[in-house]
C-alpha cells in the first residue's frame, strides 16, 4: 500500500462534502499540474491518502481511500488530465496543523513541508504513521 495527502480549499471541496460522498467516493479532478498527475497515475486500489484543508485551516482532517484508479479527469476535453476517485474513510479525532508538521523534525522531508503548493503527493510510510500519532487517529 501507498500513501499520499490530497489538498483542498474547504471553500471548494470539504472533509463535511467527501463525507457526504460516502462509499461511492468522489473523482479528485480539476487537478492542472502535471506532477500531481503523474502521481495520481501511480495510485491503486486500496492506498490512502490523508485529505488536507488548505487556506485558512492548512490541517489534515481525514484519510480518504482510493477507490477507483487513474481514468480521464470529467471535468475537461483535454485528454493530458487524469484523476483518482477517493473515499472518506475516518476524520482524525484532532486535525494536525501545518505548523505541527512543520515543528516536528522527524517530518522535515515531507513534500507538504518542501513543496507545500503541490496538491497531490506522497507520503512515507513512517510520515503516515507519525502524522496519525499526532492527530490521534489510527494509521488503518
Amino acid at each position: 500500500m501507498n500513501y499520499w495527502l490530497f489538498k483542498s480549499e474547504p471553500a471548494c471541496w470539504s472533509w463535511d462534502d467527501q463525507q457526504k460522498k460516502g462509499e461511492a467516493g468522489e473523482e479528485w479532478d480539476g487537478v492542472r499540474n502535471y506532477q500531481a498527475r503523474n502521481f495520481m497515475r501511480e495510485m491503486a486500489l486500496g492506498d490512502r491518502g490523508f485529505f488536507y484543508h488548505s487556506q485558512k485551516e492548512k490541517a489534515v482532517v481525514g484519510i480518504v481511500e482510493i477507490c477507483a484508479e487513474a481514468h480521464p479527469d470529467s471535468t475537461t476535453d483535454d485528454d493530458r488530465w487524469e484523476c483518482v476517485d477517493v473515499k472518506a474513510v475516518r476524520g482524525f479525532t484532532q486535525p494536525v496543523t501545518l505548523d505541527q508538521i512543520k515543528g516536528d523534525g522527524r517530518l522535515d522531508d515531507m513534500v507538504l513541508v518542501k513543496n507545500p503548493r503541490l496538491s497531490v503527493q506522497p507520503v512515507t510510510r513512517k510520515q503516515w504513521e507519525i502524522v496519525c500519532a499526532l492527530g490521534k487517529t489510527p494509521p488503518d
